[in-house]
């Protein structure tokens, strides 16, 4: 122990007698491990932590697919729901879940919060104990029975202050007053949803139930030993029974949920969690992976200089009897000291980045709640002190302490400057530093293309940071049902209200919002495209939208007119769809006018009176759905006699968008109508709009960083390279002045070395870019993976780059005065 502690003191001795080369190192070390720690804190806690509920590889996710109308993914439907609750003997249990949001009234302002329902069993089967009262019974989720919630542990701290009165205790939510009966538990976070500050029971009416209804989203438990075979085959067998326990949709027949071939889609409740984003955090894994191993590298380059300038004192030692052994631990001991504290400061910097990351919550980013520093992520750190280490000590020791040390005694000082070999591992560290750092640099490329890409598709709509909108909800409490005609009369008023206001250009109401993932599906038939009904068509997007709404959102019509107030009051059976629509079924917009279309059999037929342009509701890097847009009043609609959209969005367009003194005058006109129904989901378009592309924008930033942060460490280290030679080679230079060579000569002579070793770095990192941006297909967009101009411009950038600070300290071997480089040894 006391040698131990002998020998430390004397490495920080060494080390503290050169603080230039400490600080490079340490810093240099602390980037490459604090980046690795960082990726491998997302990845550890996106990626392979279990979830955080009891044996969570019991936990699926209930998805179904149906080829025959085209649906790789097809939701929870409740009669599907009843049966396997039933009737499957691998279950456990099984629970439907679904957002919501609610109007909390009677408590002075009215505040709209977010929701959640569920069915009687989702909450037990995620093993949730609460920590006030209790969960809902079979008795909550049943109709008739008296309204209860669960509310969540920060919305109990924030509106009852903690106390434990709340239970028994009647909120008012949408105009009806529910029990409170439970507080979830504090840190409860459902999957992966937004928190939820109030959970509802769906109180579903078994005998009310009908087919279809494909809405709501299914977790289950498998009974121990169960396999995901063997529970995929047992609901596939209880799929028939479903169809013959409960009845078609008014105007739908069986024939086609037979032609549908609906069958169960089950996966690792897991995978419905995290999703794909496991493609871009391995492949930000391995970028940042590479930076250390450029970082390492660089660090190498140092210590080969530092050993470099002991190679007589190693001699020495050696000759008066020191063993290699002694020596290579000496050495190996000093790199172990600077791996584990550059690897200390790196675990503070991942510490800081981790919360920041996490306070900014990346949009698309998942589980964000349980990224952080823990042991498997102080494991991984601790091994790559250790990988760090040994890797920037292996090459000194191999290079310095072995039998070869011993004709630095023979060679005295002047064969320093004449020895090529001694260079060699300098130089193949720089070729392995350019070469990283040209891969980093062409998958960020990469993603700069694709990022240009994305901004030059036309998403549909113009101008989205100046639209602003708000959705608004008219609860039945407020206006039954018997009096729909007052929803849309109320909804107009409010919207006169809105276009009163300074600076609002236009405004309209629609049930959803461009890329707000609020929409509707469902098949459509076209009169003159189908010989039968049931035949299946595709499904088509439904929107439902006043006039004007096109005008305000920037969207054009490409053929025919817009809807009018009279086809909303009338109740006219008219529609506008989308260009892909027509151009699909009808190949010209103008050849769509006039034709009809409807949902289902007892449905009116509507004319096609205008066709939209294209809109890209899942992002600009998908297709635009094929969309169909209705008056938001209609008679015979889907089967229901009247059909009427309580919840709307209100979308505004005024240069005020986003503004907090816009908002809060909007507030006040909508509040002048109606008093007790807060704003909802208030957000820009072009906020959407950002969001679509988060996980685009996240991948473009790491990757640039990387690829900036590698190309830095690589031009050091040429810089090095050509610095330590011109230092080395100075009587050299001295002697080729004296003998008449030029200036020019002399810096051509060194800038021609470092392009040397660019290009053989470029040559290798373009074999191994060929190789592996492959694996970055799946994240690119209207890009190759081997796109020539990406390719071509970094290069050029590298090799530009490189000259420079190859040029930088050639030119002071043209400075070199002949004389004093002659006296100098």
């Amino acid at each position: 122990m006391a040698l131990l502690s002998d020998h430390l003191k004397q490495v920080l001795r060494r080390l503290g007698r050169a603080p230039l080369f400490t600080a490079i190192t340490l810093l240099t070390l602390a980037v490459g491990v604090g980046a690795n720690t960082v990726i491998f804190s997302v990845v550890e806690g996106v990626l392979l932590k279990p979830l955080p509920y009891p044996h969570p590889e019991q936990l699926i996710g209930v998805w179904h697919t149906a080829p025959g109308i085209g649906l790789k993914e097809l939701n929870m439907a409740p009669s599907i729901y009843f049966i396997d609750r039933e009737q499957s003997t691998t279950l456990q249990d099984i629970g439907v879940y679904g957002g919501d949001s609610f109007n909390v009234t009677g408590t002075g302002q009215p505040d709209h919060v977010r929701g959640l329902d569920v069915t009687d069993g989702t909450l037990p089967i995620l093993g949730v104990r609460p920590a006030l009262g209790h969960l809902f019974t079979r008795k909550d989720d049943s109709p008739g029975s008296p309204e209860t919630v669960l509310i969540s542990y920060g919305y109990w701290q924030r509106k009852f202050g903690g106390s434990s009165s709340v239970i028994g205790r009647s909120i008012t939510a949408d105009g009806r007053p529910r029990e409170i009966i439970g507080v979830l538990p504090q840190g409860f976070h459902f999957l992966d949803w937004q928190d939820a500050d109030i959970v509802a029971p769906f109180q579903w009416d078994r005998g009310k139930i009908k087919l279809g209804n494909f809405s709501q989203r299914a977790i289950a438990r498998l009974r121990p030993g169960v396999t995901m075979a063997q529970a995929s085959a047992d609901m596939a067998r209880l799929l028939p029974v479903v169809l013959r326990s409960f009845p078609s949709p008014e105007g739908f027949s069986i024939t086609i949920f037979e032609k549908a071939r609906i069958s169960p889609n089950l996966r690792p409740l897991k995978q419905d969690v995290v999703g794909d984003v496991g493609k871009v955090l391995w492949v930000l894994m391995g970028s940042i992976a590479l930076v250390l191993l450029v970082a390492c590298a660089n660090v190498a380059n140092l210590l080969l200089v530092r050993v470099e300038g002991r190679r007589q004192e190693l001699a020495i030692r050696s000759a008066l009897g020191a063993a290699w052994t002694r020596i290579a631990g000496e050495l190996l001991f000093e790199s172990i000291v600077l791996g584990v504290a550059g690897s200390l400061i790196g675990l503070a910097f991942a510490y800081g980045a981790l919360r920041i990351l996490v306070a900014t919550a990346p949009t698309g980013l998942p589980r964000i709640h349980e990224i952080g520093i823990d042991l498997p992520v102080l494991l991984f750190t601790m091994g790559l002190a250790l990988f760090t280490s040994l890797l920037i000590g292996s090459i000194p020791v191999i290079k310095y302490a072995g039998a070869s040390v011993n004709s630095s005694l023979r060679e005295g000082g002047r064969a320093l400057s004449q020895s090529r070999e001694r260079h060699r591992a300098r130089k193949a560290l720089v070729i392995v530093q350019v070469a990283l750092a040209l891969v980093l640099l062409i998958c960020s490329g990469l993603m700069i293309r694709t990022f240009h890409a994305l901004m030059h598709v036309s998403p549909g709509f113009d101008s989205p940071d100046s639209v602003q909108s708000f959705r608004f909800y008219i609860p039945d409490t407020q206006i039954p049902d018997k009096d729909r005609d007052r929803i849309v009369h109320m909804q107009q008023a409010i919207l006169d209200k809105l276009a009163a206001i300074p600076g609002v250009s236009a405004a309209a109401l629609s049930s959803a919002v461009p890329m707000d993932d609020s929409d509707t599906n469902d098949v459509l038939f076209a009169e003159d495209h189908m010989q039968s009904e049931a035949e299946l068509p595709p499904i088509r997007r439904f929107k439902f939208v006043s006039p004007g709404s096109f005008a305000t959102l920037g969207t054009k019509l490409v053929a025919g007119r817009d809807l009018t107030w009279t086809d909303e009051y009338q109740k006219l059976p008219v529609a506008i769809i989308s260009e892909n629509f027509a151009r699909q079924y009808w190949h010209d917009p103008r050849s769509a006018l006039g034709k009809r279309i409807r949902v289902a059999t007892t449905d009116d037929w509507r004319e096609i009176v205008g066709v939209a342009q294209n809109v890209h509701d899942n992002g600009v890097d998908q297709p635009a759905p094929s969309t169909v847009y209705w008056p938001i009043m209609q008679n015979n609609f889907e089967g229901q006699k009247e059909m009427v959209q309580r919840g709307i969005a209100f979308v505004l367009r005024s240069p005020r968008a986003g503004s907090r003194t816009f908002m809060d005058e909007v507030q006040q006109r909508v509040w002048s109508i109606d008093p007790d129904v807060p704003l909802a989901d208030v957000t820009t378009l072009g906020e959407l709009y950002t969001k679509s592309m988060a996980r685009t924008s996240f991948t473009l930033v790491m990757l640039s960083v990387a690829g900036a942060m590698a190309l830095l460490l690589g031009i050091v280290g040429i810089y090095g390279v050509i610095s330590y030679s011109v230092s080395q080679r100075t009587r050299e230079i001295g002697i080729r002045m004296a003998l008449g060579a030029q200036r020019k000569t002399l810096t051509g002579m060194f800038v021609r070395q470092g392009l040397w070793l660019t290009c053989i770095g470029v040559a290798c990192g373009l074999v191994v870019a060929f190789v592996t941006m492959r694996l970055m297909s799946s994240l690119l967009f209207n890009v190759s993976p081997v796109d020539p101009v990406t390719y071509a411009s970094i290069t050029g950038c590298v090799v530009a780059t490189a000259y420079l600070a190859c040029y930088l300290p050639a030119r002071r071997a043209a400075t070199v005065d002949p004389v004093d480089a002659l006296r100098s040894e």
